[in-house]
């Protein structure tokens, strides 16, 4: 019997039906876990993701060969769509210095009014926040478009659709708007140290795309390497007109 994760359920409120649905997995498994199965490492990473706990707290007898051998990695999502919105709203509601964002369009966040009503307290609270999208005239957007088998007009709306929700936040002192036009092999979503990546990938939508969470550990870790390339984005971008 799991105790600790039977609590930790108990505590969010959650129950194995809950589970079992955000994490794709059936309610017997969910069960299964309860009783003392030990879930495979990507269940475990997802479930303390949701859960807002480490991996120990839930599994305190693991030992050392059951962690990841990378100390960033937090959990992986097989896709998009299966990260719970309270993960997103948590990963967000976190943040305390920083929260940057880096995507063509990132539609789901902007027609998610919830989430984007988090933004503009936090910048007046002091998060500093960029938002990248792309500009819908590039020829990276028509790229994408193409590669997700949608075409270059629709993804170019989808932008434009975004940059129409995201252009009152513009207006709140903190919070800075910018349209690249460069060729994204990731989405980036972070909120100070801690790092939501969505790959890119061929024929691919990004909703079916995993991701990955980091948590950075140093200077020389993935995460910078992540931030790094989002730096070096932003200095080439333009800010929204």
């Amino acid at each position: 019997m799991n105790d600790h994760l039977r609590a930790a359920l108990t505590r969010a409120r959650l129950t194995t039906t809950d589970i079992a649905a955000r994490l794709a997995v059936d309610p017997k498994t969910v069960d299964r876990w309860l009783h003392g199965r030990t879930p495979y490492q990507r269940h475990r990473w997802a479930l303390a993701d949701l859960l807002d706990l480490d991996e120990a707290d839930l599994w305190p007898d693991l030992t050392p060969s059951d962690h990841p051998a990378n100390p960033e990695l937090q959990a992986v999502y097989p896709h998009r769509w299966m990260v719970p919105r309270t993960v997103w709203r948590r990963h967000f509601e976190r943040a305390t210095q920083h929260i940057d964002i880096l995507t063509y369009s990132g539609l789901f966040l902007a027609e998610d009014t919830g989430l984007l009503h988090l933004l503009a307290p936090q910048a007046r609270a002091g998060v500093h926040i960029r938002i990248l999208l792309g500009d819908p005239d590039s020829p990276a957007v028509a790229a994408r478009g193409q590669e997700e088998g949608i075409g270059p007009d629709v993804m170019a709306a989808r932008v434009h659709n975004a940059i129409t929700l995201y252009r009152p936040l513009a207006a709140v002192d903190g919070i800075d708007l910018r349209l690249h036009r460069t060729t994204l092999y990731n989405s980036l979503y972070r909120a100070d140290d801690h790092l939501l990546i969505n790959p890119h990938i061929h024929a691919t939508p990004a909703a079916k795309a995993p991701v990955i969470h980091l948590h950075t550990t140093g200077d020389d870790g993935a995460t910078t390497t992540y931030l790094d390339s989002y730096n070096r984005i932003w200095t080439s971008a333009a800010p929204v007109s």
